[in-house]
């Protein structure tokens, strides 16, 4: 199903070194949840000299098995997939495959996700709605072992570092969620109930709870109502 070329898992990892330098074909996989955006990046990498698809997956168990047959060189990945969460995918990757690059492609725009992804070991992080040749030009970048940032996203990140010179604590509530509980809050934003996101962590119920319990506390809610009117709200303004 992953199979894009005959290179066996152990001579890409051989391989992998050489193809960052550009001296060979990069392996690109795709990793996104929504089949007709994975198409639309298929078709714009496989029509560009020197890169190539060689595998896709819609979530982070495919993703994990996929890198494992295929050892890509480079994967492109959306943070928002059903289950496991772009961030703790990235997480993984970086343990698992610490010579694979990672660059998020993204619709939230928020420095709040951006530093989170690139704490967690991403390369690069990049809007979807960038133009094809943006895309491209960063998957490259990052091939030569650059950071790369939309310049819109750069600038927001850069603001409160700019306006904050008393060195006190400015994050907002939100900021403050560790990413398991930011991925439990918009999982509850997004209707889903607390055994719905137990099953898809493959975590316990009582671990969920808890999970809601510190949300409530790190923002000041007073019952479970008011978490779910919080969760939906942020979650329709992200």
């Amino acid at each position: 199903k992953y199979a894009m070329d005959r290179l066996s898992g152990a001579q890409r990892l051989e391989a992998n070194g050489e193809c960052a330098l550009g001296k060979s074909t990069l392996q690109v996989m795709i990793v996104d949840d929504h089949p007709l955006v994975r198409e639309g990046l298929v078709a714009l990498i496989r029509a560009t000299t020197g890169l190539q698809v060689c595998a896709e997956a819609g979530n982070a168990e495919e993703a994990l098995s996929a890198i494992a047959n295929e050892v890509p060189d480079l994967v492109v990945l959306d943070l928002v997939l059903p289950g496991k969460d772009g961030i703790e995918l990235i997480k993984d990757i970086r343990v698992q495959y610490p010579r694979v690059r990672v660059l998020v492609l993204s619709m939230h725009e928020e420095a709040l996700y951006v530093e989170r992804a690139l704490r967690a070991g991403a390369n690069g992080y990049i809007m979807k709605c960038e133009p094809g040749a943006k895309v491209i030009d960063a998957i490259r970048s990052v091939q030569r072992g650059e950071l790369v940032v939309s310049s819109a996203i750069a600038s927001h990140m850069l603001r409160p570092s700019v306006s904050n010179k008393s060195g006190t604590d400015t994050r907002t509530s939100i900021e403050r969620l560790s990413d398991r509980e930011l991925q439990v809050f918009s999982d509850i934003g997004r209707g889903k109930s607390t055994q719905e996101i137990a099953h898809s962590l493959n975590l316990s119920f009582k671990t969920i709870q808890t999970y809601r319990e510190h949300i409530k506390r790190k923002l000041g809610l007073r019952n479970a109502t008011d978490l779910v009117h919080c969760a939906m709200h942020w979650v329709g303004t992200e």
